[in-house]
């Protein structure tokens, strides 16, 4: 199995996903994903999704639950590069992604991550 590669950019971790996501290799991405924010001190996680083309409503369960998993560890999550489709299937799925924040880019995930702690200060 596949396992995501986890990047850290000053106190930000990025993910980008590049691959299709089974059920299996979204568990491992969210304990890899908790142990780096703890082994790391990560203030921020970004989950780029701009390869992804199709997502389920088990993978939009898990981005939430590793938003809320990444948050009770004291970190924000973005999920950056949404397609449009991606988002209309979330919708019709009933799924609103609460506590995930979303922005369009990485650019833009970044400035937003920055945003957010400016705002907890």
């Amino acid at each position: 199995m596949d396992r995501v590669p986890i990047l850290k950019l000053g106190d930000t971790l990025v993910v980008t996903i590049q691959i299709d996501l089974e059920d299996q290799s979204v568990l491992v991405l969210q304990e890899d994903l908790a142990d780096a924010v703890v082994n790391t001190g990560a203030r921020g996680l970004i989950i780029d999704i701009t390869a992804v083309e199709i997502v389920d409503s088990f993978i939009g369960r898990m981005l939430s639950t590793i938003a809320a998993v990444v948050r009770m560890l004291d970190a924000q999550t973005v999920v950056v590069g949404m397609r449009p489709a991606v988002a209309i299937t979330l919708v019709e799925l009933g799924l609103s992604l609460g506590g995930v924040r979303t922005a369009l880019d990485l650019e833009k995930g970044l400035a937003l991550l920055e945003q957010l702690r400016a705002d907890s200060r």
